[in-house]
């Protein structure tokens, strides 16, 4: 009978030596009780031992004959040499000559054992009784070893031990010498777009590759074999793709007739179609985890979304070889189910009528559905700020009756729509013509009612320029009284705004940059108004809104012509009648030198008591350049500057005015249209002589140039000079508006006489929900004197339906961008109420007509709350944190700190003048024991409620809160 012998590779013999050299040290001949390993490169190699090196000569002898030659061979090379002879083969021990066993170690062939070989390369005293017969794992492990050695274990080392550290060695999968290996479907799924893993595989023994599949599908799952038998053909970095691609055909309608075409996809790696569907269900797992993964705030966006990128596209173009396109269109996963859904709304903006805005809102829903939705962030809040300017070509206001009617308007709503407009002109990410297309209707569309807008108020600006001035307005704020309406009474009592000129601001850009400072925590505020809701300012342009005149009015606070001398003798004389001392910076002034990011005389100044003013040009300066900002959209960081002066700002606790001296008007005309054929052009949009089609004569006190009687353009597509990126000087509502964002500093105290405008009440209706939804009432609440209109609805307040706008609106929170900068969810529109607080108390009062407690009632009627009340300091009034809770549960747990302070001083008529800190004090009272019932969230733009918290830690006699 034949005994099957022990394999012995290199591994093997070189830690036999070790172990036998260290005794017998002149030893020259190991005779070993195994056959050498075919498949090994080497007979020749080094071994280190006792701190010297020695040469191994290995030799394979089947015959006494045979190894007493060899021997003899390995004599005769020297007897200097002190090289070792190792002898393998199937010559039994008896049939040696004991001349020859004299001359062995320990005279007899040495067994190799591989598990007390394996046991001894991780410093074990004995092996897990499993590994016993495995000897793929055994030899896997000798072959494997890494160049520092296998780690040490302790006493035993375990199967499921041995198995992670070869997987580490031999496949890349962790770190052999690492005691865990988190080792799962994710981990697993990411080795195969690893550049070298799958290849590794696939050049093990079927044996080993055997082994470790039969190990993985234990640990990890029943998706191993199939992974792995993608990575034995080379087609590892598949596996995820494929798998994507097999759970939207498996979900799709016809799943029977995707059967064979992925059976053809997967080939000989599908073992059975009952393997099928838990592979699918693992990959899209991963998948999903890797596209929360990439929308997280702390992922690096880049690599993230690349890599979820990679595999869906590789879904789709192996859907399209297989011919599966058709059948997973409406995959929730893959890119091409995001196009074929956006499609379906760029297929809905051409409608109009009743429905058609529904129709769009419902497959805007179905697009932020969509899994992609927020990886696609750009082409989605597109797709929203189309839905968006069919809402408002859906609304039919009033026409505006007068000047200040009109700009003010324009501020509020009309110059949204020219933002909206702006983005839809850029075109989708996606570059799909379709959608394209649908974008472009809807523009020409929308600007379509701009004009007819345009042309009715300029009818208004003809009529009132001829008596208009600072003794007879007309109702309108001018641009020379916006330093004594906004930055004189910021001053009183020693205050000290900065007044930032944008030079060119209009309406659009106005709304987007004071969106994004709400978002950094800035607060913005506005002049209390008795009677009304807080609404932003809007003054008036001179005539025509060129920079030459109405800058140098806006500085001087008076009507004036001139450039930076009369600006800056205009601006000094202003603030010297009123006992300050002022400073104005225009371009290249306030710039710093290499190194400094602002100069010197600018940081001397806002460290100073005086008042300051700085001119920033880029975007009346990129109009004549011939760009209107990287992206047709201009941010805070897009206006050179800005940034650094708005954080000096802050540093030295100075609020802020921001305001433009004109707006102006994009050329989205085609390519080749020419200016018109006109004579006394004095500029871009305005000239002298009789008006004609698209233009409008205007005379009086509010034209400062030319006789005080011009002609100026109000239709967008008419231009009298060369074709530039925009231009100004006409009489387009976007041309005279002239914004005023006035801000207060992060903690900074709301001063008297002025009252804050939550960024929730900045935006209009038809901006951030749908008209035709249901809206609960507890979605508003009015201000006293000071405020109107704070709660913004993130979801319905408890048992009130809601239908149309209510998916959107979370769609658009979930997005996390707003084209506006200011964060979608915070989705309400301020009443149009008198603003006399009664809004506000409506929660409470509707409780109380049903019998019942609100849930700030029923808060600051519990004993917990009336126990911790004790341990705050000033906490504001029991009406203040009623209104405050039942504000946060009308708007789904979320509003800025700004609108929670506005809820508490509509209810008390107390004037909140910091939201950040009275939302500190909320935190006091309501977070006992450090439980966060409510915190400040998102860098402290956000104050969140935990309603199911709220009722835990402040149980109610009359109700759960």
């Amino acid at each position: 009978m034949t005994v099957a012998r022990p394999v012995a590779g290199r591994r093997a013999i070189e830690v036999l030596l070790r172990t036998e050299l260290k005794d017998a040290p002149d030893g020259r001949l190991v005779l070993v009780d195994a056959v050498w390993d075919s498949e090994e490169p080497h007979t020749e190699f080094t071994v280190a031992v006792g701190g010297g090196l020695r040469r191994v000569v290995v030799t394979d002898q089947h015959s006494p004959l045979g190894v007493t030659e060899a021997w003899h061979r390995h004599l005769a090379g020297g007897t200097d040499d002190d090289s070792v002879l190792v002898v393998t083969g199937t010559v039994p021990a008896d049939q040696l000559g004991l001349d020859l066993r004299a001359h062995a170690v320990r005279r007899h062939p040495l067994p190799v054992d591989r598990a007390e070989i394996v046991a001894q390369l991780f410093g074990a005293a004995d092996l897990d009784p499993h590994m016993l017969g495995e000897h793929w794992l055994l030899d896997a492990l000798l072959q494997a070893e890494p160049l520092d050695g296998w780690p040490r274990v302790g006493s035993v080392l375990t199967r499921d031990r041995a198995v992670r550290a070869l997987l580490g060695a031999r496949l890349g999968l962790g770190d052999p010498a690492s005691d865990t290996l988190d080792l799962d479907a994710d981990a697993l799924f990411a080795w195969t777009r690893t550049p070298a893993g799958p290849s590794l595989y696939a050049a093990l023994s079927k044996e080993e590759q055997h082994g470790l599949e039969t190990w993985l599908a234990r640990t990890v799952g029943p998706a191993a074999p199939t992974l792995l038998a993608l990575a034995a053909e080379g087609r590892g970095s598949d596996a995820l793709p494929l798998g994507v691609l097999a759970s939207a055909a498996l979900g799709s309608r016809s799943a029977d007739a995707a059967g064979f075409a992925l059976g053809t996809l997967f080939g000989p790696a599908l073992a059975s179609f009952d393997t099928l569907r838990p592979f699918a269900d693992a990959a899209t797992g991963v998948l999903t985890r890797w596209i929360a993964q990439a929308e997280g705030p702390t992922a690096p966006a880049g690599p993230a979304r690349s890599r979820v990128l990679a595999v869906l596209e590789r879904a789709d173009r192996l859907a399209a070889d297989a011919r599966l396109t058709e059948l997973v269109r409406g995959d929730r996963l893959l890119p091409s189910g995001y196009l074929g859904r956006l499609r379906a709304l760029a297929a809905c903006l051409g409608a109009r009528g009743e429905g058609a805005t529904a129709l769009a809102e419902s497959a805007l829903r179905d697009l932020e559905a969509h899994q992609l939705a927020a990886l696609f962030a750009e082409s989605t809040e597109t797709a929203r700020t189309a839905v968006r300017l069919m809402r408002w070509l859906a609304t039919d206001p009033a026409p505006p009756g007068t000047v200040g009617q009109a700009v003010q308007e324009h501020l509020a709503s009309s110059g949204w729509a020219d933002l909206a407009i702006g983005v839809l002109a850029e075109g989708d990410a996606s570059r799909d013509p379709a959608v394209g297309e649908a974008y472009r209707r809807l523009i020409g569309a929308a600007r379509e009612r701009r004009t007819a807008l345009d042309a009715h108020v300029a009818g208004l600006l003809a009529s009132w320029a001829e008596t208009a001035c600072q003794q007879a307005n007309g109702g309108a704020l001018l641009i020379e009284d916006v330093l004594a309406r906004t930055a004189a009474p910021l001053a009183q009592g020693g205050g000290r705004p900065l007044v930032l000129v944008l030079d060119g601001m209009s309406a659009d850009v106005a709304v987007r940059v004071a969106g994004e400072l709400s978002g950094r925590a800035w607060t913005e505020i506005v002049p209390a108004t008795p009677g009304r809701r807080p609404l932003r300012q809007a003054a008036v342009s001179m005539l025509p809104s060129i920079t030459r005149v109405s800058r140098a009015s806006l500085l001087s606070g008076r009507p004036c012509e001139g450039g930076q001398a009369a600006e800056r003798t205009g601006f000094t004389t202003f603030w010297r009648k009123r006992h300050r001392g002022a400073h104005l910076f225009h371009k290249g002034a306030y710039e710093g030198p290499l190194g400094h990011r602002l100069d010197a005389q600018v940081l001397d100044a806002l460290a100073s008591d005086d008042i300051v003013a700085v001119v920033v040009n880029t975007i009346d300066d990129a109009l004549a350049d011939g760009r209107e900002g990287t992206s047709g959209r201009w941010g805070v960081s897009d206006i050179g500057k800005l940034p650094d002066l708005l954080n000096a700002a802050r540093d030295y606790g100075r609020p802020v005015v921001l305001v433009s001296d004109h707006g102006h008007i994009i050329d989205r005309t085609e390519r080749g249209h020419q200016p018109a054929e006109v004579t006394g052009v004095r500029g871009a949009r305005w000239r002298t002589g009789d008006p004609g089609d698209g233009e409008v004569a205007l005379a009086g006190r509010r034209v400062l140039t030319d006789g005080r009687r011009i002609t100026a353009a109000w239709r967008d597509d008419l231009r009298y000079t060369a074709r530039q990126a925009g231009y100004h000087g006409g009489a387009s509502l976007a041309e005279v508006t002239v914004p005023v964002i006035t801000l207060v500093p992060p903690g900074g105290a709301v001063p008297s006489g002025w009252v804050l405008l939550p960024p929730e009440n900045a935006e209009p209706t038809w901006w951030k929900q749908s008209g035709t939804g249901v809206v609960p009432e507890a979605e508003a609440a009015a201000g006293s004197e000071a405020v109107a209109g704070t709660v913004g609805a993130r979801t319905p307040a408890r048992g009130v339906a809601r239908t149309g706008s209510g998916a959107a609106a979370s769609g658009a929170a979930a997005s996390g961008d707003s084209v506006s900068g200011v964060a979608s969810g915070h989705a309400a529109e301020p009443p149009t109420d008198t603003g006399d607080g009664r809004e506000a108390a409506r929660p409470a009062r509707r409780a109380a007509a049903s019998g019942e407690l609100s849930l700030g009632q029923r808060t600051t009627r519990s004993a917990p709350y009336r126990a911790q009340r004790e341990f705050v300091r000033a906490a504001p009034p029991d009406k203040a944190v009623e209104a405050a809770l039942d504000a946060l549960d009308a708007a789904g747990g979320k509003l800025s700190p700004g609108a929670v302070a506005a809820a508490a001083q509509a209810a008390t008529g107390r004037s909140q003048r910091n939201p950040a800190r009275f939302a500190t004090m909320l935190e006091r009272l309501l977070n006992i024991d450090g439980y966060p019932v409510l915190r400040l969230v998102e860098s402290g733009r956000t104050v969140q409620l935990d309603r199911a918290l709220l009722g835990q830690q402040f149980p109610s006699p009359e109700g759960t809160a």
